[in-house]
């Protein structure tokens, strides 16, 4: 696609915005005269985020780049049935905030590695501590700034490199003072921004579709011009079958990478751990699900609508920054604004995370420095200087993802599969990993280890062997057919994995000290206002799945 500009106007609403969430950023994670940053207020918001703030943060973490200018770009490509990332994470954010919430709460927890080592033990956290940060430097953050840099560069022809360069170091300074309370309190504001623009897109383009009639007609005509378009449980002959293989995504491997995601995510969690307290968690979570049920029709929509607007794209990630082009002067700056505030917020999220589990994970244990005090995160005397730790690791993994974008990320056509079957290698063993240590006492460090190891080995092997056009001779054709989708690969490892681990931690086990993960006290009764929204999101989920079967 051609490369346009941003008219004056556009630029005056887009340098508003960025001054301005700037600001508020600092202004709101300010600290009261005499007290000094330490690693509760930087990592952890200082434990008191509102539910709304948590509901709006856990969407601005989440919807990003890869997730607008990705899934807008499967949606031209695959159609509808990509919305089920969104509608079944609906699902399991409820599912987080009844289960696994209140066990991670009531044991204090603030990083996914200090929940390892309190229930296995010291070396399986390290270890996980390392890949998150390589996951999280590596894939998300390279590709949150990538799949931006692209936006920018299609939308406002500001040079790609130089855009790159820009989301990350403004996403840097963003957070760099302030921490996660930078990050969290001002997310309001960005989801606000974001859900609004993405409603204009939508708008207006079914409204041309629909020549002038309205999004309604609009929606009709798309309809009915492209129907495969709107199949949300894919049949076997799809061509895209292989990304989201039918069925699976209700009942199969869209679950473990939906539980690994939402429930043991850093980055995700995180918004949550730092809650004032569980109820409140729990209010933010049903937030958030909400939200999740209305992001396909102002990210989705507008890549289907792609279809008959720009019918020849060569790759489906331009849909999105196309269809921006749509949009007159004024309007135009502002919807490009609320996809670079969710560039921003989402960056600015995983650097966050990135600091928090090197500073706390690696560098504190290592430096034999204790962050834990009878409440919680503690008061010691090295405070600042793990703050400051912090901020420095921050800066590295910016400049370490702005090196590695093109290179990982560039080659790929639709960046969100990408994204989605790489680390479906490691989520098997995590989801494994994280469910037996929340609900089976007998679960040991080995077995966890072994979990770990066979979802990546076996999910390699997997990728290797199975082939529709030059099938293995020693593989049965069904069993080779069916395990083609890396959504069913995805499942196959999780359950190989499980069995694994389980019967390791039966063999081998671990000492008697090894789990001080407490369940007293922990109760999974929800209050009413959790139950009834729940309910709703069923009932939405069911009707959603009804219309477009």
């Amino acid at each position: 696609m051609p490369v346009t500009s941003l008219s004056q106007i556009d630029l005056i609403v887009v340098i508003i915005y960025a001054i301005g969430i700037f600001g508020l950023a600092q202004w709101v994670s300010r600290e009261k005269a005499g007290h000094a940053k330490d690693t509760s207020d930087y990592f952890l918001a200082s434990k008191a985020l509102p539910w709304w703030a948590i509901g709006a943060s856990l969407i601005a973490a989440n919807i990003s780049a890869e997730q607008i200018v990705g899934m807008a770009g499967s949606g031209y490509k695959i159609g509808l049935a990509i919305a089920s990332y969104e509608w079944m994470a609906a699902l399991t954010l409820l599912i987080v905030g009844k289960y696994f919430l209140p066990i991670f709460l009531k044991n204090e927890i603030y990083t996914m590695p200090q929940f390892l080592e309190q229930r296995y033990g010291k070396v399986l956290p390290v270890l996980m501590a390392v890949f998150w940060l390589a996951l999280y430097v590596f894939v998300n953050l390279t590709s949150i700034i990538w799949l931006g840099s692209i936006a920018v560069h299609k939308v406002a022809g500001v040079d790609q490199m130089a855009a790159l360069i820009g989301l990350g170091g403004f996403a840097l300074l963003y957070q760099l003072y302030g921490g996660l309370k930078a990050v969290a309190l001002t997310d309001i504001v960005q989801v606000t921004l974001l859900v609004m623009g993405g409603l204009i897109v939508s708008y207006l383009t079914l409204d041309q579709i629909g020549g002038g009639q309205g999004v309604f007609a609009g929606f009709h005509a798309l309809a009915n011009a492209h129907p495969e378009k709107f199949d949300m449980i894919l049949s076997p002959d799809n061509p895209f079958y292989k990304d989201l293989p039918g069925i699976a995504v209700l009942v199969g491997g869209m679950w473990i990478a939906n539980l690994s995601y939402w429930g043991f995510n850093q980055y995700i969690i995180q918004r949550a751990l730092a809650a004032k307290n569980l109820g409140e968690a729990q209010k933010g979570i049903t937030l958030a699900a909400y939200l999740k049920l209305l992001m396909p029709v102002i990210i989705v929509l507008p890549g289907i609508a792609a279809v008959m607007l720009a019918p020849n794209l060569a790759v489906g990630d331009e849909a999105y920054p196309t269809m921006l082009k749509l949009l007159p002067p004024g309007l135009l700056g502002l919807v490009f604004a609320a996809l670079v505030a969710a560039i921003i917020a989402s960056t600015a999220s995983k650097i966050n995370s990135i600091g928090t589990i090197f500073t706390l994970d690696l560098y504190a244990k290592a430096r034999g420095i204790n962050t834990r005090g009878e409440n919680g995160t503690g008061k010691t005397g090295q405070e600042k200087h793990l703050v400051l730790v912090g901020r420095i690791v921050a800066a590295v993994s910016v400049v370490i993802a702005i090196l590695a974008a093109k290179p990982l990320i560039g080659q790929s056509d639709q960046a969100f599969q990408f994204i989605q079957e790489f680390s479906g290698f490691f989520t098997p063993g995590i989801t494994v990993i994280f469910l037996l240590g929340l609900f089976w006492k007998r679960a040991t460090e080995a077995g966890a280890i072994v979990a770990a190891v066979t979802s990546v080995a076996l999910s390699v092997v997997l990728k290797s062997i199975i082939s529709i056009e030059h099938p293995a001779s020693y593989i049965p054709e069904a069993l080779n057919a069916w395990l083609f989708p890396f959504m069913n690969r995805m499942l196959f490892v999780f359950l190989v994995s499980l069995a694994l681990a389980m019967i390791v931690s039966v063999l081998f086990k671990g000492r008697g000290d090894a789990n001080r993960v407490t369940m007293e006290g922990v109760s999974f009764k929800t209050p009413q206002v959790f139950n009834v929204a729940g309910i709703g999101v069923i009932l939405i989920l069911i009707a959603l799945y009804a219309t477009w079967w």
